[in-house]
């Protein structure tokens, strides 16, 4: 093939080595418009499962590249006069430079032809395009390529907030990569240092956008900027300069990161490689790593006899999910860097864990892999935080909520079964809860108890009321006389979402004709068409459903709940008055948030009057209804909350979405992690979270890193009422209990677990 590649960066002359291994006979020319010696960064970080990657495609280019490599196993974060160290990260430093002169001379000694000083206009695009097999566009994260063929590729470029200057230094950062916190007069800035050789540091320094404009960074000039960065970090440079390599750059050398993602990445026989595709930012180290190694992957289809066409197709289905994964993993970490001021007042342990954990890729039992040491001080703090002498795994700590005590922190999610007749729960209800409650969660919540009849969301949804008082408290009492769990009963009311059919015979469908129920709602809006249209609530409505939850929490008292939860999420009655989706109102209880929530919170009140004050009340809601700005945000559900505390709430079930059909969710693994981290940071109320989290390993994560203080499960204590238990187990934890009769199943559990770990190592 003759192929042209546009970029002499580290990807493109990757990307032109590996194809001449695979085979010599191809014609190759990078073209590169800059001079082969010059360089805008200063360093590039590398992991060792990438550096064993590029041993297997070309052993000769690792040796050269390793053999200038700058190790360091330790990760350090100070913050102001505090710092801590964790270590077993095994990353390794190479200046860019370096790396690029390495690149230059093996892609030489392979064959290959570089062009540089080559100013690559849209015309000569087109004339590479034609004059070659293939054309390579390796050309960066403002990639002429892409811009010119923009129909084609269709790229998304999302402008990130934080403004941030790559510069160096001769101060040593060779024992740690080191994160540097300084408070000052004008906020928080921050900078990622480490060594890349013997003598020069990477010191890349960072801020939110009101510290950037305070400071004045957006008039000085480079040089005037640069000695602002050193008088901010004097105290961590030892009396030596920042430097600065990008006078290239006019003006300010601060930019913000661009993230981009692009629909398509080939066209014709024009392939988008690196930056040029997607960009993942610098907190994660992986941009020159993800360039380099979808290098190898284009190399290996290119080389598979496949027609170019289907080459580059299978090139972009199999690395665009790869570059995804990281890709979403910077996302993450990007966020995080973008509110570090919320965190930045936790305890330096947590503050530290959560950093080293905040794009998801570093989990709680990678963290034992990689420093147990460390990981068994940070569980033994948090325990100690938790009241407990344990060094058991954060899920194993007590929780205080209100005047309740929890034995631990999994929480059995309310799950709705769909098995009440007439509103009465039955022997189906008390065999589901009570093997919950004996599989070792702490706490378990019941299914939306409804508030009436007319309330419920199916015929098979059962209430709470005086008339269902006996049954639950059955219930309540197996719970408290066989279990260490407590009871939750969860209350709320349908309300535009009633009428509907069991979830087996056609979720949200109306019930057939002739057996629906006339539904009460904030504006009348049917849940679908063909759905029954509500009532928009008028003052007698509203006093009557208010009666009806008291009644309710008084059932819930009478039964012996030792909590209750007003549901106000996910478009049911309340949560119809809360989201703009579903309130179109033009009175009092209309329009902005504060009426929104005029009737919700006086509900509320109404509830915690009639609620014991010893015991804990919560509400759910919905902290996004993922209809843009049509619908709750993030941002407003925190003033939600806020109002909900304020009127006495103990804590925040922080859900999302379910209130409209137009939803546009976005799922993934603990995807509502964040609304809940951001309530609970700041309004300073404890927070409750669910939402696709499944593993031991996840809610360790989340409660460690103080995202969340309770976790709920749903489908994982369907396919298994013993999760806990068997978490536990999982996790080497021979100090939890079972229930005494299973004793003996408890230990061989343990004695399996411990016989399979001994084969495995």
């Amino acid at each position: 093939m003759k192929i042209a590649v546009l970029g002499g960066g580290p990807a493109g002359l990757y990307f032109a080595i590996s194809m001449k291994l695979r085979d010599s006979a191809h014609d190759i020319t990078v073209y590169e418009r800059n001079r082969a010696d010059d360089t805008f960064g200063w360093g590039v970080v590398l992991s060792d499962e990438t550096m064993s990657n590029f041993d297997k495609n070309d052993p000769v280019s690792e040796k050269m590249i390793r053999d200038k490599f700058a190790y360091w196993d330790d990760v350090k974060v100070v913050r102001g006069d505090e710092s801590m160290t964790s270590g077993g990260h095994g990353f390794c430093g190479i200046g860019r430079k370096q790396m690029l002169l390495l690149l230059q001379e093996r892609a030489r000694q392979l064959g290959v032809s570089l062009e540089f000083e080559t100013e690559i206009t849209p015309e000569r695009i087109e004339d590479l395009k034609a004059s070659n097999d293939l054309l390579v566009a390796a050309d960066g994260l403002n990639s002429r390529t892409r811009s010119q063929f923009e129909d084609k590729f269709k790229p998304e470029i999302d402008m990130r907030q934080n403004h941030f200057v790559w510069l160096g230094t001769h101060q040593k950062f060779d024992d740690a990569f080191t994160f540097i916190f300084e408070k000052t007069e004008h906020g928080w800035i921050w900078a990622h240092a480490y060594q890349f050789d013997d003598d020069t540091a990477t010191f890349i320094v960072e801020c939110g956008p009101e510290t950037y404009k305070a400071f004045g960074f957006d008039t000085l000039d480079q040089d005037a900027s640069r000695k602002l960065c050193e008088k901010i970090f004097a105290a961590h440079l030892g009396g030596h300069e920042l430097m600065t390599n990008s006078s290239h750059i006019r003006g300010s050398a601060w930019i913000q990161f661009p993230r981009v993602t692009c629909e398509n990445w080939f066209f014709d026989n024009v392939v988008l490689l690196g930056d040029a595709s997607a960009t993942a930012h610098y907190s994660i180290g992986s941009g020159s790593k993800l360039g380099m190694e979808s290098a190898i992957a284009l190399a290996d289809e290119l080389s598979s006899d496949k027609p170019l066409p289907q080459a580059l197709q299978d090139y972009q289905d199999e690395r665009k999910l790869q570059v995804l994964r990281v890709t979403s993993a910077a996302r993450n970490s990007t966020q995080w860097f973008e509110e570090v001021e919320r965190y930045l007042t936790l305890d330096m342990m947590q503050f530290n864990y959560a950093l080293l954990t905040r794009s998801q890729r570093i989990s709680h039992e990678n963290l034992r892999l990689r420093d147990p040491e460390w990981l068994a001080s940070a569980e033994a703090w948090f325990q100690q935080k938790a009241g407990s002498n344990s060094t058991r795994s954060p899920m194993f700590a007590p929780f205080k909520l209100g005047q309740m005590d929890l034995v631990n922190r999994v929480v059995v999610s309310p799950m709705a079964q769909y098995k009440a007749k007439d509103g009465m729960p039955n022997d189906w209800h008390f065999v589901h809860y009570a093997e919950r409650a004996k599989g070792g969660a702490g706490l378990v919540f019941t299914e939306m108890l409804c508030v009436s009849k007319e309330g419920r969301i199916t015929p098979g949804c059962p209430c709470i009321g005086p008339e269902q008082v006996p049954v639950w408290e059955r219930l309540v009492d197996f719970v408290h006389t066989e279990t260490p769990a407590k009871i939750c009963a969860q209350i709320g009311h349908s309300g535009r979402k009633g009428s509907t059919r069991l979830a087996w015979d056609g979720i949200d469908k109306a019930l057939p004709e002739g057996e629906n129920w006339p539904l009460l709602s904030a504006s009348a809006i049917p849940l679908m068409d063909g759905n029954v249209v509500p009532k928009a609530m008028d003052r007698d409505d509203m006093d009557m459903v208010t009666a009806q939850f008291v009644d309710a929490v008084k059932a819930a008292d009478a039964a012996g709940f030792d909590m209750i939860e007003m549901h106000a999420a996910h478009g049911y009655l309340l949560a119809s008055f809360i989201s703009p989706v579903t309130n179109t109102r033009d009175d009092e209880y209309g329009g902005s948030l504060e009426n929104r929530m005029r009737y919700p919170l006086e509900v509320f009140a109404a509830m915690r009057a009639a609620w014991p004050k010893d015991k804990p009340m919560t509400v759910r809601i919905s902290a996004h209804d993922w209809m843009g700005d049509e619908g709750v945000t993030p941002d407003e559900a925190v003033k939600v909350s806020a109002m909900f505390k304020e009127a006495g709430a103990d804590a925040i079930n922080v859900s999302s979405g379910q209130t409209d059909k137009k939803e546009q969710p976005i799922y993934g693994r603990m995807f509502q992690v964040p609304f809940a981290d951001q309530v609970r940071q700041e309004i300073g109320l404890p927070t409750l979270v669910a939402g696709n989290i499944y593993e031991p390993d996840h809610v360790n994560s989340i409660l460690m890193a103080g995202r969340a203080d309770l976790v709920l499960l749903a489908r994982p204590h369907l396919a298994d009422p013993y999760w806990t238990l068997h978490a536990a187990v999982e996790l080497g934890d021979t100090d939890q209990e079972w229930p005494a009769p299973y004793e003996g199943g408890r230990r061989q559990a343990n004695t399996l677990a411990e016989r399979a770990k001994a084969m495995a190592q």
